[in-house]
């Protein structure tokens, strides 16, 4: 069951068989680079569980992106909600193989998880929590019309925020 499809990826649910593909994403240190440390086994295995979660008593989360050719498994793209200065905001958060990097993939995912969650969900406003270093990051952001809002303190360190709003039908 796929959730998003675009011209080049599908975004579904994750399995519990996902945990090896997406650990070998997750237990890269380039790629979590700007996480506290790469992911042990038991991380990704609590990471897939909390999504799946997240599915059940949220409606969405973070959503295996797979490659239409292949069906692989090349990261996670979807939509979290976090707390952020006492508010409750919903976030677009990505990570991409970084075999597949500099592709467009997560600008695409991204995009599709946008049009998601202000159509099919009806949400007003979306974020990205970014380290301020992460410059890939912000460009995704940015490239899915996101404009920086605010540093915050979240996480255990300095991030920034940005934020897309939903435009109304006379725009």
């Amino acid at each position: 069951m796929f959730i998003l499809e675009t011209s080049r990826l599908r975004l579904r649910p994750f399995k519990d068989d996902d945990l090896s593909s997406l650990h070998s994403i997750f237990s890269d240190e380039e790629t979590m680079k700007f996480y506290p440390a790469p992911f042990t086994i038991e991380q990704t295995r609590e990471w897939i569980r909390r999504n799946q979660e997240r599915y059940q008593s949220d409606g969405y989360g973070l959503w295996a992106v797979c490659l239409k050719e292949t069906n692989e498994v090349i990261g996670d793209c979807g939509l979290v909600n976090q707390q952020v200065n006492s508010r409750l905001e919903v976030e677009i958060g990505y990570h991409i193989d970084k075999r597949y990097w500099s592709r467009g993939l997560a600008t695409e995912a991204a995009k599709a998880c946008r049009e998601y969650g202000f159509g099919q969900l009806g949400l007003n406003k979306l974020i990205s929590i970014i380290d301020p270093n992460n410059i890939p990051s912000i460009r995704v952001a940015e490239k899915i019309g996101f404009t920086k809002e605010k540093e915050v303190f979240i996480f255990g360190k300095k991030c920034v925020i940005y934020s897309g709003v939903r435009k109304s039908r006379c725009d």
